[in-house]
């Protein structure tokens, strides 16, 4: 548990652990509203990373996502596999979050505040629909701007300054931003106070485009099935996979011959 911060920032509303040296929090969902409002009220830029295995091993290989996620407020697992890993190696019991029943989670917090939200990605028909289904749901979540995720570089700028102006409480990212997560840290001295959260797929979801994993399938960690069948090519993640599989049995071997003798 961080003990660093006072009592009323969002940290002592969650205990945050290393898992392969890459940190991950754990909150109860019911807890979220709070944690959402002492996040806000504090002030300042806080980023949500919602985590999931191929991230935390791109964030030990690349040095400058590792530092956007050590920097971020908010680190939520998503795989099944780093429940699993923080169980086998330190003994942990995570919670683990569906993305989508999350970021709805999210933005019912916001909305019982009446705060405000920016959409960017996505296609200009997806937005559009995922923009109205977003009122139709949340009727009092105020959406202050939205822009499509294939802009040019030269409109930027432009870009950043209305975020900047519409100041949203959330600014909430897709597809289509070159970087994709990464062009959140790239802009965090642009980008206003509030709170920025990533998520792929999710306007597509909102626009009832595609569809989010069940949760029979996402409980029991099945939901990779469904991603395959997309895309056939995600089946070669099953290197990366097993190498995951042996850094964790490498760490549990290092923690077990660190332990004092008895």
């Amino acid at each position: 548990m961080d003990t660093e911060h006072p009592v009323q920032e969002p940290e002592v509303l969650r205990e945050r652990l290393n898992l392969l040296k890459v940190p991950l929090d754990i909150i109860a969902l019911d807890q979220l509203g709070d944690i959402i409002r002492t996040m806000l009220d504090s002030g300042g830029g806080k980023n949500i990373v919602l985590l999931s295995l191929w991230d935390l091993l791109r964030a030990r290989r690349n040095k400058a996502y590792r530092a956007y996620i050590l920097s971020a407020a908010l680190v939520i697992p998503i795989s099944k596999s780093l429940v699993g890993g923080a169980r086998f190696v330190i003994d942990k019991q995570l919670p683990r979050y569906m993305p989508f029943e999350f970021v709805v989670k999210l933005l019912t917090s916001l909305e019982e505040r009446e705060l405000s939200l920016y959409l960017l990605g996505g296609k200009l028909r997806t937005l559009r629909k995922a923009e109205k289904n977003i009122r139709q749901t949340f009727p009092r979540l105020r959406i202050v701007g939205r822009y499509v995720g294939s802009f040019k570089k030269v409109q930027e700028k432009s870009i950043l300054e209305a975020i900047r102006k519409a100041s949203p409480s959330l600014l909430l990212v897709g597809k289509g931003i070159t970087g994709g997560e990464q062009w959140l840290a790239k802009h965090d001295d642009h980008l206003p106070a509030g709170l920025r959260l990533w998520c792929s797929d999710l306007f597509e979801i909102f626009a009832e485009q595609r569809k989010h994993p069940s949760r029979y399938s996402f409980d029991h960690g099945l939901e990779w099935i469904g991603f395959c069948l997309q895309k056939p090519i995600r089946v070669f993640k099953l290197f990366p996979y097993l190498y995951y599989k042996s850094l964790l049995l490498v760490y549990r071997l290092s923690k077990q011959g660190d332990a004092p003798k008895k």
